[in-house]
């Protein structure tokens, strides 16, 4: 590349994201990766973007949502431009109602929704069917969403990476970070390892590593909802999988390991989805997740390091706030145009 705009420090979503919404907008664009693209926490197997539960609406639902209105359209545009399916289907959430208490509240959200999703998705209670894929219900109702989402996050990874490379910039697996480029502004969206530099050059814990273990099952539910039930998210793929998560660990001997808590993940969806009793598992996952102080995305200037941005923090949410994400720091790195709300600025994670 003959001119560099933007160098991104970072093959996850953060950095890819970012790096193809600059791209988008015409600017040259560099990602650079040590190892290979997603190979950190965003190279799990889950994939679900879930919403917030529509009340107690905050800035970081706010956002959450516009992202996930958005991402249709903008996951749409990445596969039209690169070639690759990320597998993106907004495929709607099942989740059990455990009593009369929970029943009325969820029927009491059915309102909010409509008010704060923007008559965009709806919150509905259903009565339960007993069907094969449908969680038990103690209460024989069911909350049913349709603005849940899925997508592979490893598919996704290589889908942002292709449209990049398609539209002329460079994406380099395999190269150590160089701790200072001069040649143009510079994002580092480097999770887990880049959220322990960020703590230790501002001399103060800016937010911790939680990990994460998944699982893929050879289990064909393609066009059927997500559900969630005893905190397992089941996620049905677009390839034919279905992914079963996730832990969360704060402690940990090896980061990449997986262990007998994924047995444990394991035996209870299989007791839950009696359906899923005898599918083979054909992959297994763990790795760290990025978690800031404020448990929203760390968005913004690096403080005391002039042209140096950062976007980090996505921890379980970082698909689904991907595609807001990555506008709004192109709109503040190639623009100038801040909107980052304060919750996900990096001074509301120092103290």
């Amino acid at each position: 590349m003959a001119r560099v705009d933007l160098t991104v420090m970072g093959g996850g979503i953060f950095g890819l994201s970012c790096a193809w919404a600059a791209t988008r907008r015409g600017a040259r664009v560099r990602v650079i990766e040590t190892t290979q693209i997603g190979a950190g926490s965003s190279g799990g197997l889950v994939g679900a973007l879930a919403p917030h539960v529509p009340e107690n609406w905050n800035d970081k639902k706010q956002f959450q949502l516009e992202s996930l209105l958005m991402a249709a359209d903008w996951w749409a545009d990445v596969t039209a431009s690169g070639g690759t399916d990320p597998g993106y289907l907004r495929s709607g959430r099942l989740q059990p109602i455990p009593d009369d208490r929970a029943l009325q509240n969820a029927r009491a959200r059915i309102a909010e929704s409509q008010t704060l999703w923007q008559g965009q998705a709806e919150w509905r209670v259903i009565p339960a069917t007993g069907a094969a894929w449908e969680p038990h219900s103690p209460t024989g109702w069911l909350i049913h969403d349709t603005l849940t989402a899925r997508i592979s996050p490893r598919q996704a990874c290589a889908a942002l990476a292709a449209a990049i490379r398609a539209q002329g910039g460079a994406v380099i697996e395999g190269t150590a970070l160089p701790e200072a480029p001069h040649e143009s502004p510079v994002l580092w969206a480097t999770g887990y390892p880049g959220l322990q530099d960020l703590s230790q050059t501002l001399g103060q814990p800016l937010g911790a590593g939680v990990k994460g273990q998944a699982l893929l099952l050879q289990h064909d539910a393609r066009d059927l909802p997500q559900l969630f039930t005893d905190a397992l998210h089941i996620v049905p793929h677009a390839d034919g999988t279905t992914a079963i998560g996730s832990t969360s660990e704060n402690t940990w001997a090896d980061p990449f390991a997986t262990d007998t808590q994924l047995d444990t993940l394991l035996d209870k969806v299989r007791t839950a989805l009696p359906i899923l009793k005898t599918a083979p598992v054909i992959d297994r996952w763990a790795g760290i997740r990025p978690r800031a102080r404020t448990r929203a995305p760390m968005l913004g200037e690096w403080p005391g390091r002039a042209g140096h941005f950062i976007a980090n923090g996505g921890f379980k949410i970082g698909f689904g706030m991907a595609p807001k994400v990555a506008e709004v720091m192109a709109d503040l790195i190639l623009n100038g145009q801040d909107s980052i709300p304060p919750g996900f600025r990096v001074s509301a994670n120092l103290s």
